[in-house]
């Protein structure tokens, strides 16, 4: 008869218990989390409000009324229309030539057999610290003949200096073998760059895409340089035109009734602008998130 096989209980795995260094960590980053988001409350909040209850409080946090005057004020623009689309536009048609340039540029500049490849990053590099001034600047792109043109808030920023050094550290950190093997297969550098070394660089092209649509849709400075036609504006700078003018528009003797009637407060015009100018552009960024952790960091790590 075999004897019965006994079997231990296996002890319960307590849950151990947070200590005060823990805690103390918690309470601080739940602080810093309080301290983070509340600017953008408040700032919402008050862009929603009224003239009478943003003068009670410097501090909006509990909303009282809810009145769309400072947005009617801006949708009501004749120009809103045309300078959203502009806007929609240079970030489009912006970020595809920033990331072609960029990514092909980088790749080539990646290869360590590439002549001249030092000088070439070195005068790269030199355009971080340096320019030609705002003169030059803008004869040149007068000569060009992009005075008046959408492409003149695309193609002189084309290039991000930062952003290329970040796109050359992540090629470099691609294993040669995969470019070797592929090449044996028949396929040329274009190719190769767009059917194996793209593919491997989704988090970083996505990272470096949203930094470059951030750019774009905050594009007013070339705007307001080189753009004499206001219906060319976008909409940053004609947000920035309504917000400087907003006194002068409603003591105008020539201004519309309603908008003197509506009694706006500078502070609810101020915050309904950032919301207006912010929004669209902080919709990508919950489809890029899982991209982004992964995609900031890359290149960061020397191979």
């Amino acid at each position: 008869m075999e004897p019965a096989v006994q079997t231990q209980a296996q002890p319960k795995v307590k849950r151990g218990k947070r200590s005060p260094v823990d805690i103390v960590i918690h309470l601080v980053l739940a602080l810093l989390t309080i301290a983070t988001i509340l600017p953008f409350y408040n700032v919402l909040l008050m862009s929603f409000s009224n003239s009478v209850a943003v003068s009670k409080q410097l501090i909006y946090l509990v909303p009282t009324v809810v009145d769309l005057s400072a947005y009617h004020y801006i949708i009501q623009e004749p120009r809103f229309l045309k300078a959203l689309l502009v806007t929609v536009f240079v970030t489009v048609v912006g970020t595809a030539v920033n990331l072609t340039v960029t990514l092909t540029g980088a790749y080539v500049l990646s290869k360590t057999g590439y002549p001249g490849r030092r000088a070439v990053m070195a005068l790269i590099i030199f355009t971080m610290f340096f320019n030609g001034g705002l003169i030059p600047y803008y004869l040149t792109m007068k000569n060009l003949h992009l005075i008046n043109s959408l492409l003149v808030m695309v193609l002189p920023v084309a290039v991000n200096t930062f952003y290329l050094i970040i796109c050359i550290a992540f090629f470099r950190t691609i294993p040669a073998a995969l470019e070797e093997s592929a090449k044996i297969d028949g396929a040329n550098d274009i190719q190769i760059l767009v059917r194996v070394v793209l593919p491997v660089a989704k988090p970083m092209i996505a990272t470096i895409a949203l930094f470059y649509a951030v750019d774009r849709w905050n594009e007013w400075w070339n705007g307001v340089l080189f753009m004499t036609n206001v219906n060319l504006l976008p909409l940053q700078a004609l947000l920035r035109e309504l917000l400087t003018n907003y006194a002068q528009v409603l003591s105008s003797i020539n201004a519309n009734i309603s908008l003197q009637n509506t009694d706006l407060h500078p502070e609810m015009l101020k915050m309904a602008v950032v919301v207006v100018s912010a929004l669209p552009i902080a919709c990508l960024y919950p489809f890029l998130q899982k991209y982004f952790t992964k995609g900031v960091m890359i290149g960061s790590i020397k191979g």
